[in-house]
């Protein structure tokens, strides 16, 4: 990662004006922008093929302000609105700058996707899910849960492109295609290895290796870095980001941190390295219609907020293990599709019985069961505030579901079986609006550029889905037309 001297580089073998490093989301959406604004455009992709883990993701595009698809599905929303809730939801310490722009930006961003041919059917799926099964346009991601349907109007903004499931790739396809059809040159197996820097300190290009070859490219007006974050290195999270020890990671394995420890040897400022999102394989569908609790058998959190919410309460804030607690009547109220593989692992007739088997406190689940329940009956939960549309007396047979187990979709163990619990990381280079690299003084590093997880984007210290492709893609265009630009 150690910089190399413009005049220690005798030969390159390619020179563009615009030199994009990684071609997930933000990277595709850099590249087409700088060259749709004109400039000669190369992307390097260490991996075989364009995707990243933009591609491997749900496909969630976190987008409001009054798109069509919220209009066809009679919802009206604001920036104003959509600020509300984000600051809210992304906090605490949201970056209020970014996310303001990106809010005053959204429906206009959602267009843009249009245009690049992503289609969104005008249906909602109006439950809370970490992915809806169906080809529905729009989903809920907690706007409507308590505190935050009370801080902003809600409105559901989870944009999710025509198709089931997951949805990461069919977006890359689109934006790939589109950043080639605009001229955009692209290299695969290619690994960046440093930045190449003049006397003046500007970045004019990179050494990269390919298949065992070393190779340089110059860039004539300026290096953006797409990289991805560093849930792969465990030392950089040994040093940085801990809480991900130990867990599975929601990545495609190449999130090593290689631009930010690129841009950090030339003296980059970084932001929000201990920054992380973290998922419980807990299914909404049963935590909503039950309660998630913590190894004493107490419940910490109304569970139908975003599930990354609920999970990064649990996993930072509670003792582990953790629990959903469901009766009979709520597990078969779940389409069996909807249930994702997921079974009880321990069935009992009593909740006396479940805790000894699940080794809590002799009372405890009783205790938090009861208060649930009689509340429930009159429709409240003073405590957390659920919705009252989920509120419901639980009642013997009970059942205890072990997010440790993971998710069985198509009869693969997810990410975060094991532990019950996967995540990436949020930090990354300090950046301004526009994407260019800051110093650890406060000044732009010249000819340098960032977006994605590479670079520290609009997350304060929470997540919602969608707001990677969403964050990445919306600041990758600004970053590539700001790249285009430099002289």
């Amino acid at each position: 990662m150690t910089p190399v001297r413009a005049d220690a580089v005798d030969h390159y073998d390619a020179r563009t004006d615009v030199l994009v490093v990684g071609f997930g989301c933000a990277g595709a959406a850099a590249a087409y922008e700088a060259a749709s604004a004109g400039a000669d455009v190369l992307v390097l992709e260490r991996a075989g093929g364009p995707g990243g883990s933009s591609a491997l993701s749900g496909g969630e595009l976190y987008l409001g302000g009054g798109t069509s698809v919220q209009h066809a599905c009679g919802f009206e929303d604001s920036a104003d609105d959509m600020f509300g809730y984000l600051e809210a939801a992304l906090g605490p310490h949201a970056d209020a700058e970014k996310l303001r722009l990106y809010c005053d930006g959204s429906a206009e961003h959602f267009q843009w996707f249009v245009d690049r041919g992503l289609t969104f059917e005008p249906t909602l799926w109006d439950a809370p899910t970490w992915m809806p099964s169906t080809r529905d346009g729009l989903m809920w991601l907690g706007e409507n849960a308590w505190p935050y349907n009370e801080i902003a109007r809600p409105a559901p903004r989870g944009h999710r492109c025509a198709t089931p499931g997951f949805g990461g790739r069919l977006v890359m396809e689109k934006l790939v295609a589109a950043a080639r059809e605009a001229g955009a040159g692209v290299q695969t197996d290619t690994l960046a290895t440093a930045l190449i820097v003049d006397d003046t300190g500007r970045v004019v290009g990179v050494t990269a290796r390919r298949h065992g070859q070393e190779l340089t490219f110059r860039a004539r007006r300026g290096v953006v870095l797409t990289t991805g974050g560093f849930a792969d290195n465990e030392e950089m999270l040994a040093h940085h980001a801990p809480h991900l020890i130990g867990h599975g990671k929601v990545s495609d394995g190449l999130d090593d941190g290689s631009g930010i420890r690129m841009a950090a040897a030339i003296g980059a400022a970084t932001r929000r390295l201990g920054t992380v999102e973290l998922a419980l394989t807990a299914l909404p569908a049963m935590v909503t219609r039950g309660m998630l609790v913590n190894a004493h058998g107490q419940r910490f959190i109304n569970e139908d907020v975003y599930p990354g919410l609920f999970s990064v309460a649990a996993v930072l804030t509670q003792p582990a293990p953790y629990w959903v607690i469901i009766d009979e009547e709520g597990y078969e109220s779940i389409p069996e599709r909807e249930r994702w593989g997921v079974v009880p692992r321990f069935v009992t007739e009593t909740l006396g019985e479940l805790e000894a088997e699940l080794g809590m406190p002799e009372g405890a689940l009783e205790s938090t069961v009861g208060t649930y329940n009689t509340y429930a009956e009159r429709g409240q939960d003073p405590y957390f505030h659920k919705d009252p549309r989920w509120l419901r007396p639980l009642k013997g047979p009970f059942a205890a579901v072990d997010p440790r187990a993971g998710f069985h979709q198509g009869g693969r163990p997810s990410a975060g079986a094991g532990t019950g619990a996967a995540g990436f990381t949020l930090g990354g280079l300090h950046t301004t609006v526009d994407g260019a690299v800051l110093d650890v003084s406060g000044a732009v590093v010249p000819g340098l550029f960032a977006a994605g997880r590479a670079a520290s984007g609009i997350h304060g210290e929470g997540y919602v889905s969608g707001t990677s492709l969403g964050d990445g893609t919306f600041f990758g265009r600004r970053a590539g037309t700001a790249a285009a630009g430099a002289f």
